[in-house]
């Protein structure tokens, strides 16, 4: 029997145009101890052991983290330990035990939040630019986690104590809506809700460009850039099919401003599809949209509508946010 990574990192539940704010589930930032298993294929003999496990979890840990789960004997071949340089061979059954992360103590912080909507199960949030959504190496305070601990003190534990709570995420400079669930009950529902593509999630955004359709949708498989591991590109090589639908709302010659559904969720799905169609992000310092003199500090891109089942009375609920000030006054200078 053949596990993949991708059995047990819950991708569907970290929709980004978020999951991970830097690229893909991590192995280390809070997940419980699991295990993966491969059998050596044709072709795939000869390859360093570090080297072929990195490679198959494709990008969910780096060869360094690799290297040092070999030390500690988390990576076995034919349930013996085995030294980073060990070349695999036909049939070899290589096996990875990820260890539980080390507890971290995430303190509750006295953040303002912007409360969309709140009862018992479920709370929705306006997220600012510039705020993570969780704890994670360079971001030890100030989350959007710290502030929900603050005010709630009651947040679903199924997500582990790095991110109590949190059922999806935005990257730290999308603005816009998200959801949080106060017990596991509701993380459950809305999480079995993401997996099953019935939560409304419309972004609004600015790209660079004018836009040859008014409409459109982008089907494009998204998975680690096979030229930077950390970033993520439309690729058939370990891609996830991603489909992003699109229509303009607004045209300025340089730049379109569109409304974008998304049909699934994988990390900076809406970032990597619109560079792709060669109409990246206005803002966005990583996949080619970056512009001086803008007056927004990150891409511009605002989670503007969140629909869900509500997890105990089962009605619809739709919410909406306002675009921030930075991209409202942008777009009053682009029509001026």
């Amino acid at each position: 029997m053949t596990t993949g990574w991708n059995d047990f990192v819950d991708e569907e539940e970290w929709p980004d145009d978020e999951a991970f704010p830097d690229g893909g589930a991590s192995p280390d930032d809070g997940f419980s101890p699991r295990t993966a298993e491969w059998i050596v294929g044709q072709g795939e003999e000869g390859q360093r052991i570090d080297k072929f496990v990195a490679d198959k979890l494709a990008g969910a840990a780096s060869r360094t983290q690799v290297q040092a789960w070999i030390r500690d004997g988390h990576v076995t071949v034919n349930g013996k330990p085995v030294k980073a340089n060990y070349k695999v061979q036909i049939e070899d059954s290589v096996s990875v035990w990820v260890p539980p992360p080390q507890a971290t103590d995430v303190a509750p912080e006295n953040i303002p939040l912007d409360i969309v909507y709140e009862d018992s199960d479920v709370i929705v949030v306006n997220k600012p630019r510039g705020m993570v959504v969780h704890p994670a190496p360079g971001h030890s305070s100030g989350t959007l986690v710290n502030a929900l601990l603050y005010h709630c003190r009651d947040l679903s534990g199924l997500n582990g104590i790095i991110r109590p709570g949190i059922v999806h995420r935005i990257d730290k400079d999308t603005s816009g809506l998200l959801m949080a669930a106060k017990n596991d009950h509701a993380h459950a529902s809305l999480a079995a809700q993401l997996k099953e593509h019935s939560v409304t999630r419309k972004y609004v955004a600015l790209v660079h460009g004018n836009l040859a359709h008014d409409a459109g949708t982008v089907d494009a498989p998204i998975g680690r850039d096979p030229k930077d591991r950390k970033l993520f590109a439309v690729t058939v090589r370990n891609g996830k099919r991603a489909i992003t639908h699109f229509a303009v709302l607004e045209r300025f010659g340089r730049f379109t401003l569109l409304e974008l559904k998304l049909e699934t969720g994988r990390t900076h799905q809406i970032r990597v599809h619109m560079k792709y169609i060669g109409h990246p992000l206005v803002g966005d310092p990583v996949y080619g949209g970056k512009t001086r003199g803008i007056g927004i500090e990150g891409q511009a891109l605002h989670a503007a509508v969140l629909g869900f089942r509500h997890p105990r009375s089962g009605e619809r609920l739709e919410f909406s946010a306002p675009l921030p000030e930075d991209m409202r006054n942008l777009l009053i200078q682009l029509r001026k």
